[in-house]
């Protein structure tokens, strides 16, 4: 029985005469679920007084939302597709996705082809919608990344067959990123390739070098660059008149709303900072909107709950690595590295405890081709999931 049937009938395929188990993981599909409808209900929370207001006024109220329940719709039906495939399948994939991810950051530069919104041109016009290849280049580089490691397993340890080729790589989808800019997908990019490198096992001199050159990379492009350099700064001290009123506007009214909160909200529907006081609340600020109507405790059930599906993610991985199914647990602890880095990175802006950086919350946030591709990654975990447990009752996948 597939994946796809599994899911659909919830049927569990065992031997007769062995303890049932379930042919995924529960739990886990779950908190995933859970995670993506309390998103579709914020976002609704979020976006619904855009439409008072002159940017969106002739969007109307339900625009946001509609949307995003669409882009969940192609999600699922995407993931469907996804986890019917093997992974064997995926890993001969892996190269041309990373190609095709490459080529589409490179069209999206073409000027009058790519979109240019806010001095960013990061999105690629497909009719009604815009596609966004950042958000491919992070599933590519999931998959490009765990085939990687295991072609090069024996060369890991040396610098011209193991740590160059994966650095140039790096390098060049960097390079396309920061020219669109887009700081923050390369951040989360890097985190992805540089964890499944150690996670491989990577030599430790070469990856505290790899680590050492990105970090002094990242340093050196904030320091040259005067907008990025005054956000670091002003988030440290976002109450000083200067920075509320300027470039700490968005921290200052994110931490005003989570203030409003409290522990416990000020009930669903009733927040103030979004009626326009914070930009983009419905986006990358939706963790303030959820902590001044749902309070202290209800960011904490966020959290958790992104803090369990991460766990188990790499359990799933783990187990995979175990059963000598490499590939397989590498992109598994790969989807936990994306979903917690950005989790982590979206969260710790909205709180203060991060320089402010344009990045969406997984599953959560509204976004097209984020969530679409959130989708999809889970759909692949899922799939590492099910193979495990074929395995545990002696099939072939």
């Amino acid at each position: 029985m597939s994946l796809f049937a599994e899911l659909t009938s919830g049927v569990n395929a065992v031997r007769p005469g062995r303890t049932a188990l379930p042919a995924f993981d529960r739990p886990l599909l779950a908190a995933t679920l859970m995670l993506t409808l309390f998103g579709l209900l914020m976002v609704y929370s979020a976006s619904i007084a855009l439409a008072d207001g002159p940017r969106y006024e002739s969007y109307g109220r339900y625009y946001f939302v509609i949307r995003h329940a669409l882009f969940i719709v192609v999600g699922v039906v995407l993931a469907m597709f996804t986890a019917t495939v093997p992974l064997r399948v995926w890993q001969k994939l892996a190269v041309p996705l990373f190609a095709l991810a490459i080529l589409l950051l490179l069209v999206v530069l073409v000027p009058g082809i790519g979109r240019e919104v806010n001095g960013a041109r990061r999105w690629l016009p497909l009719g009604l919608i815009n596609f966004q290849p950042s958000e491919l280049m992070k599933l590519a580089m999931v998959l490009y990344a765990a085939d990687y490691t295991v072609r090069k397993q024996q060369h890991l340890h040396t610098f011209i067959r193991g740590f160059l080729p994966m650095s140039v790589a790096l390098g060049l989808v960097g390079v396309l990123l920061l020219m669109e800019p887009d700081l923050g997908a390369f951040m989360v990019i890097v985190a992805i390739a540089v964890g499944i490198l150690f996670i491989g096992g990577i030599n430790g001199k070469l990856f505290s070098a790899l680590l050492a050159i990105l970090v002094s990379s990242f340093l050196l492009l904030i320091w040259l660059s005067p907008w990025r350099r005054e956000r670091l700064f002003v988030y440290l001290d976002p109450w000083n008149p200067d920075n509320a009123y300027g470039s700490a506007y968005q921290l200052s009214h994110s931490l005003i709303a989570l203030g409003r909160g409290e522990w416990f909200g000020v009930g669903l529907g009733s927040s103030v900072e979004k009626l326009h006081y914070l930009p983009e609340a419905h986006t990358d600020f939706i963790v303030a909107v959820i902590g001044e109507e749902l309070g202290f405790v209800g960011v904490s059930a966020l959290i958790l709950t992104f803090g369990f599906v991460v766990w188990r993610s790499f359990n799933i991985g783990r187990q995979a690595s175990a059963m000598d199914r490499l590939f397989s647990g590498i992109v598994a602890q790969g989807v936990a590295l994306w979903f917690g880095v950005q989790a982590f990175i979206n969260i710790g802006v909205v709180l203060g405890l991060l320089p402010t950086k344009g990045l969406t919350l997984p599953l959560v946030s509204y976004g097209g081709s984020g969530i679409v591709m959130n989708l999809v990654a889970f759909a692949l975990l899922l799939r590492v999931d099910f193979e495990n447990r074929q395995m545990m009752r002696g099939k072939r996948t």
